[in-house]
């Protein structure tokens, strides 16, 4: 049996970030906070936990005091940095660069639509970390579309600056993007911002070309990763016989009677080691 590992799947840069600092902070501090999962995959958050990273909730977070906390490449609200400055807490900033230039662009584009009487919409997942983050840079006020049946949420009357998520689908964005120009009173008063990260996005239509070379595709991913399950609805449309794990122990034998050749792929999310764990698996069946 041929097997193969997507060299395109895998921790995009952001979450790189994130975890290298994690490993450095733990090297040298014997106690480091991570404010929510570190990443969304649970098998890679026990891996940095057995190191002596602890996850927090938010919750948690309010009654810690002279502690250190790393906030994630998710980003926070200005809230949670004012609270930690109040606390004496020590914070490691793993924000993504992608998503600290948007958190930034929030805060200009509201300020322009709060000039002429307009609104900030974003298309995001509500109650996704980034786009708490996201939104609490202007106290909240922004309208989450998070599919076309939300833009009924828009006033059409009032000028409109869009912006998404990082990690939302392209399709989405343009399909949302062309409603709101149709329904809009006036477009010409529509800003449209494309604010999703191609390193993200690409993977996408890579991964239904990749997905159509083999028998069966494993794709390996964390259960609360939104980009995982975007990521693995392209592999399951480019190939049926695709399946989502999220680490060995999943793995079933019978998904590869009369199968010749595997293709193993992940999320942005998903480790390497973790791709290469279940390829070794695979051989064992």
């Amino acid at each position: 049996m041929y097997i193969e590992i997507d060299d395109h799947s895998g921790f995009c840069f952001g979450v790189v970030k994130a975890i290298t600092k994690a490993e450095e902070s733990l090297q040298n501090r014997a106690e480091v906070y991570s404010l929510g999962d570190i990443v969304h995959n649970r098998v890679e958050v026990q891996r940095l936990e057995n190191m002596g990273l602890k996850t927090i909730s938010t919750e948690d977070f309010t009654k810690l005091e002279g502690a250190t906390v790393l906030i994630r490449a998710h980003g926070e609200p200005p809230a949670t940095y004012a609270l930690a400055k109040k606390n004496n807490i020590s914070i490691i900033d793993a924000t993504c660069p992608v998503v600290a230039k948007l958190q930034e662009l929030v805060v200009r584009a509201h300020a322009d639509m709060v000039a002429v009487g307009g609104q900030v919409v974003i298309l995001g997942k509500r109650g996704h970390a980034e786009v708490v983050g996201l939104a609490g840079q202007v106290g909240g006020d922004v309208i989450v579309v998070e599919n076309l049946e939300d833009i009924d949420n828009i006033d059409f009357t009032r000028p409109i600056y869009l912006l998404s998520q990082t990690t939302q689908s392209l399709e989405l964005f343009a399909q949302v993007r062309n409603v709101i120009l149709e329904r809009s009173a006036d477009p010409s008063k529509v800003i449209v911002h494309d604010t999703i990260c191609r390193q993200v996005s690409n993977r996408n239509p890579h991964l239904q070309e990749f997905a159509k070379r083999f028998d069966v595709v494993v794709f390996v991913s964390g259960s609360k990763s939104s980009n995982g399950k975007a990521l693995f609805a392209a592999c399951l449309k480019a190939n049926p016989r695709s399946y989502k794990i999220e680490d060995a122990g999943d793995l079933k034998k019978e998904w590869f009677e009369k199968c010749k050749s595997v293709g193993i792929c992940g999320a942005t999310s998903t480790p390497k080691w973790l791709m290469e764990q279940v390829a070794d698996a695979i051989k064992n069946l």
